[in-house]
């Protein structure tokens, strides 16, 4: 397709028939010519906001947007409600691919009750693949916003599922080809498959009945980095039980294969919860059928400690994510 702004169109058939509305405080969304959306605010609601680039993969790119952000918009105790996307596409794109994408976005919408509320989209020189940038909007109670800073010293830490869900199912998807020469072919597509646990949406809204006092999505630098903003952001300690850390045998085995580090994997599909009682929430977890384990707890002072066994460091400051020497 030709550089510059979609023709209307292929805007009309590729974008704006692949997405519906569904959301009742919407009430002006994407159209020809329309370049704001209307949102209804509720007298004591408050939205909550986030965005985020798409960068670290092409396949499953639209749904894979979806889920990154209404994770961070779950992660403050937000119901998401919409989404608003910058598509950016270079020139050699085939029409039936950014279809594709659409489709993915709006089937992921409809799980999450989310729509599109509106966006950009352009072809352009500047990329030479697809590369999405998603402002999400969720709402919440005006009371019931959770910050980082809500949690304490003496608060357990919990984490839901396993870390490093999203790095192996981009892994195994992306260099698919070298793991098959090492794995069963079965082995391969189950770690493929670890997209289907990206949301955090649902142990969110469990975390949010069970009165948590912060949560954080553990995206970019893995654990560690989640576990070092958190701690950041409430000024407390943290002393941390690297065994009981959660992780699926799969990652460790792809991540082994190309020599990264799982904690400092991008980990979306695990949410990092403070909690005044974590066996509670953890019960409640496993009983929605979510797994979930408590790490360790938050301290006073500054010292973020790691424990494995007798072995004790101390945490790092984030660094940059072991997904980008494999992709």
């Amino acid at each position: 397709m030709k550089i510059g702004k979609l023709p209307e169109q292929v805007l009309v058939r590729s974008v704006l028939k692949e997405i519906r509305h569904r959301r009742p405080e919407v009430l002006m969304g994407p159209a020809v010519g329309q370049d704001c959306a209307v949102i209804q605010l509720g007298e004591d609601e408050v939205f909550v906001m986030s965005t985020d680039p798409i960068t670290g993969t092409v396949k499953d790119i639209g749904s894979h947007s979806i889920h990154i952000t209404a994770n961070d918009l779950a992660a403050s105790g937000a119901e998401p409600v919409g989404v608003m996307l910058t598509v950016l596409l270079p020139e050699n794109v085939r029409e039936i691919a950014l279809r594709t994408m659409m489709q993915d976005v709006e089937r992921t919408c409809k799980e999450l009750n989310m729509e599109v509320l509106g966006g950009h989209t352009e072809i352009t020189s500047v990329v030479s693949q697809p590369v999405i940038t998603v402002t999400g909007v969720g709402k919440v109670k005006k009371d019931q916003v959770l910050l980082t800073n809500h949690m304490k010293s003496g608060h357990d830490i919990v984490v839901t599922k396993w870390i490093a869900l999203e790095g192996t199912t981009i892994i195994a998807k992306e260099k698919e080809a070298q793991l098959l020469n090492v794995f069963r072919e079965s082995f391969v597509k189950e770690a493929q498959r670890f997209d289907q646990y990206l949301s955090v949406v649902p142990e969110s809204r469990i975390a949010v009945k069970c009165g948590v006092s912060a949560m954080h999505d553990i995206t970019e630098g893995g654990i560690f980095g989640a576990l070092w903003e958190l701690a950041e952001g409430a000024g407390c300690g943290l002393d941390i039980d690297l065994k009981s850390i959660p992780i699926r045998q799969e990652s460790v085995e792809v991540c082994e294969q190309f020599g990264v580090n799982p904690y400092l994997l991008m980990s979306s599909g695990s949410m990092l919860i403070a909690t005044e009682d974590g066996p509670k929430l953890v019960r409640a977890l496993a009983a929605e059928g979510i797994h979930s384990a408590i790490i360790g707890r938050a301290t006073d002072g500054n010292d973020r400690i790691l424990r494995n066994g007798d072995e004790i460091r101390y945490l790092d400051r984030p660094q940059s994510d072991e997904l980008y020497k494999v992709v």
